[in-house]
């Protein structure tokens, strides 16, 4: 260090980079880092903080970690979206956190698991610890599987599982790291069964010998020229790169020297402590991103962010076999730039449809083809129960499709011309392959399309609306929701503390001796029963306690009538059962009408069996003439979306496909429907093809194997759930309590109370200020009468003491006066003698 520094070159890891990288900055020396994985391990992204541009002196010499995007790429083209990813103990499993957020944005369901270096144990223990139903379920997981470790681990980790048998023949799996070489890879591939895949960084060479061997004005050694000699092959990447990172320093100080601007290099040493920054660092560093060099891993050059972009990664691959020692080929390459170039398209053991790509043509009919918007904002798809079909189908045959809604929104049927329209018009007419949704078997469509075999039963169903609801036991309280109960009790108390206090305020004028004194306890009452309409004791003779009472009258009228209205709605709800339990009692009766989707399946199916003479039951010929009222135009509809909300907003039934209608009871949101159908299944929903299709018997077979497995049933366990929200034939809805009126169906009234309390106090002031204003209280008509009469009857009772009335009238004046009373003179006069 003492003789001069012209760059550090540093292979090393993450935290040992971060303290270089500091005395570079420093120091302002160029260094040059090449991040190296531990044991032969995956990398994980080096976090090196990066800070203004003039003062970073470090450079990436190896390209930034590409593991997320190159697995995420070869996953969605083999369609994956169940596996599992295994990774060693050296591995940082951060790495890989960008692509598990997107594949679960996608709705793929992925598993971890970490395998220990004791694999042999770990295997005996999962033997030790699991059922076989959970084994079988652990093998079926195993099916695809990506491993990101290093190529010993691997190796290992495939030969414990294919000895344990594990794994079978139609396992897929994908091992990733960069650094994995040809000896590698042939060792992988022996020990393997099933397919296997393999992503590894490669490195493109120029044709030309000559140009390979020579870099600038250096050659490269004769050993590593040759890339067939062992010693190149073994290389790990990072010496390639320290390699190729000496040859571009040499470039930079062979051009530093031709330009004559070259100065002194730095000095470092560990005793003295004044060293200075290096002020030819900025020059040199310049110098080494401009330069760039062809070298053994392709082009090193550096970009604006002091990293290195030039990366290539090649995918190989194995096809499924059961022999060993297969040969491997080259599927693909991968780079940041242009992407995938190359074909994944997975390879069955059986029933191979591979690089067919069948035109699909489809109606919209829920729950059987819908379209979803895709969560990454990407184009529209389709889903469904049938597409769940064709999927499976697919992922099983290896084809892939591309899927259109037929032009008319129709199923199809015969024209006055013989030709089909709709969705067997396109098949027909051969601009579709496979024709599927809700599509029925029928005589007349397979005189012109083939059909595979059912994959569901069908049957003929109607939809109803539920006429009935139910109240539980506090049926009393339902009208109003707790919280505008709990408002209306609060209001009761308010009302009487300020009817006191206005009376409090300004007395009424009362007899002597009256039984309606103003107390709070009466003013309670008197409020209360107001507001139950019984009437009240308490007086209110001011202005300010009859307009509170005009305005809590008016209170009390409206929530009284509002709770009687509502509670009336509330238990007057019919309680009978509705009569129309199946399709002859719908056949029987004329209060409903129902209809179905004009010119369908159904439509057809109850006109011929309505107008067949020989029919034994009388059931479709009465359907018949109600369907066909008015040429069909009166009841019927033209698509099934119609038909349903006109049974939820209508007097009205429709007849449809029983499945279809069942998934819109089961989600309808209200649950405001009921279905009754026919237990009878006399035909089927199948996918249609070409008349004369190739793919006819293979598609037949596989679905009689998802029925025979089961996994059939799980499709339609997904759309149809035994344990829906909604009872499907119930026309009782025994889950919907009614509407209650809540806080807000009464702000009006609140407010015009509000505003009636706020103008009673402002005259409840005004009122004390006029009679402050005018000193004394002037006695109305009532008490001046009252007073006469309690004053004469004083004196009836006073009889025996009217001498000492006579002789004290002064006394007498005072102590009337003390008891409200007023003066004789006032009262009209001296008192006579009788």
């Amino acid at each position: 260090m003492n003789q001069g520094i012209l760059a550090l070159v540093s292979s090393i890891g993450c935290t040992s980079a971060g303290s270089l990288q500091s005395l570079a900055d420093a120091m302002h020396i160029p260094h040059l880092f090449i991040q190296r994985s531990t044991a032969g391990t995956p990398r994980s992204g080096c976090g090196l903080t990066r800070s203004n541009r003039n003062d970073d002196y470090t450079l990436s010499v190896r390209p930034p970690v590409y593991l997320n995007d190159v697995i995420l790429r070869v996953v969605t083209e083999y369609a994956w979206q169940k596996f599992i990813i295994f990774y060693d103990s050296e591995y940082d499993i951060r790495g890989i956190q960008e692509f598990l957020d997107k594949v679960s944005q996608q709705g793929m369901d992925v598993a971890l698991q970490k395998v220990e270096n004791n694999i042999n144990k770990m295997i005996t223990t999962l033997f030790d610890t699991m059922r076989i139903e959970e084994l079988n379920r652990y093998r079926d997981t195993l099916r695809r599987a990506i491993l990101v470790m290093n190529p010993a681990t691997a190796k290992s980790f495939i030969t414990e599982v294919v000895e344990t048998n594990l794994v079978a023949f139609d396992c897929h799996w994908i091992i990733i790291n960069e650094e994995i070489n040809d000896v590698d890879v042939q060792e992988l591939v022996r020990r393997s069964i099933g397919r296997l895949t393999i992503i590894r960084q490669t490195f493109p060479v120029p044709q030309n010998i000559s140009q390979r061997c020579f870099r600038g004005n250096h050659r490269i050694s004769s050993t590593l020229c040759d890339p067939k000699d062992p010693f190149a092959q073994n290389m790990e990447i990072s010496n390639l790169y320290i390699y190729d990172t000496v040859l571009l320093l040499a470039n930079a100080f062979h051009k530093k020297l031709e330009d004559r601007k070259w100065h002194s290099m730095a000095s470092l040493s560990c005793i003295r402590k004044n060293s200075k920054p290096w002020q030819g660092g900025r020059s040199m560093l310049e110098t080494i991103k401009k330069g760039g060099v062809s070298g053994l891993t392709g082009e090193l050059e550096f970009g604006e962010n002091g990293g290195n972009p030039n990366v290539h990664f090649e995918i190989l691959g194995t096809n499924y076999g059961e022999e060993l020692g297969r040969g491997v080929r080259k599927l693909g390459c991968w780079n940041p730039v242009t992407g995938l170039n190359g074909s994944l398209t997975d390879k069955k053991l059986e029933n191979n449809m591979r690089g067919v790509v069948l035109r699909v043509v489809t109606v919209l009919e829920e729950p059987f083809v819908m379209v979803s918007e895709n969560v990454l904002g990407k184009p529209k798809k389709y889903q469904g129960f049938s597409i769940d079909v064709l999927d499976a189908l697919s992922n099983y045959l290896g084809f892939n499709y591309e899927i259109y809604v037929a032009p008319d929104h129709k199923y199809g049927s015969p024209q006055e011309d013989g030709t089909w329209n709709g969705l067997v018009g396109e098949l027909v007419f051969k601009r579709a392959d496979i024709g599927i949704s809700a599509l029925t078997i029928t005589p007349d469509r397979e005189n012109v399309v083939d059909f595979t075999t059912r994959y569901m039963d069908y049957s003929v169903g109607v939809l109803l609306r539920r006429a009935e609801k139910t109240v539980d036991m506090f049926a009393c309280l339902a009208p109003f929701d707790l919280s505008l109960w709990a408002c209306i009790a609060g209001t009761v108390l308010l009302v009487g503390l300020l009817v006191y206090l206005l009376n409090w305020l300004n007395p009424p004028r009362l007899q002597m001796g009256s039984m309606t004194s103003t107390t709070l306890y009466n003013s309670m009452w008197f409020v209360y029963g107001s507001f139950v309409q019984q009437g009240g004791e308490v007086p209110y003779t001011t202005l300010a306690t009859r307009m509170m009472m005009g305005a809590w009258w008016l209170f009390a009228l409206i929530v009284i009538s509002s709770y009687t209205a509502n509670l009336a709605a509330f238990l007057t709800i019919t309680r009978i059962e509705s009569s129309i339990q199946s399709l002859q009692d719908l056949s029987k009766q004329t209060d409903i009408p129902y209809g179905t989707v004009l010119d369908s399946a159904v439509y057809e199916h109850v006109r011929m069996k309505g107008m067949n003479p020989f029919e034994r039951d009388s059931m479709y010929s009465q359907m018949w003439r109600m369907i066909n009222r008015s040429n069909g135009s009166e009841n019927n509809v033209l698509e099934s979306q119609a038909g349903i909300q006109k049974v939820k907003y209508g007097n009205y039934a429709f007849v449809w496909d029983a499945a279809v209608l069942e998934y819109v009871a089961i989600n309808d949101p209200d649950c405001s429907f009921y279905t009754i159908g026919n237990t009878v299944a006399d035909r089927g929903y199948g996918i249609a093809l070409q008349h004369g299709s190739p793919y006819r018997d293979v598609f037949s077979q596989r679905i009689l194997e998802l029925q025979q497995n089961g996994d059939m049933d799980i499709l339609k366990h997904k759309w149809w759930p035994k344990n829906g929200q909604c009872d499907l034939y119930s026309s009782v809805d025994t889950k919907q309590k009614g509407g209650a009126l809540d806080i807000k169906s009464f702000a009006g009234v609140f407010c015009i109370l509000a505003a009636g309390i706020v103008l009673s106090c402002f005259i409840a002031m005004l009122e004390t200020w006029w009679n402050k204003r005018k000193g004394s209280r002037v006695p109305s008509k009532e008490a001046s009468s009252l007073q006469n009469e309690t004053t004469t009857s004083e004196r009836r009772n006073a009889w025996p003491l009217r001498p000492c009335l006579k002789l004290g009238t002064s006394t007498w004046r005072s102590q009337a006066s003390g008891h409200g009373l007023h003066q004789p003179s006032q009262l009209g006069g001296p008192l006579d003698d009788p």
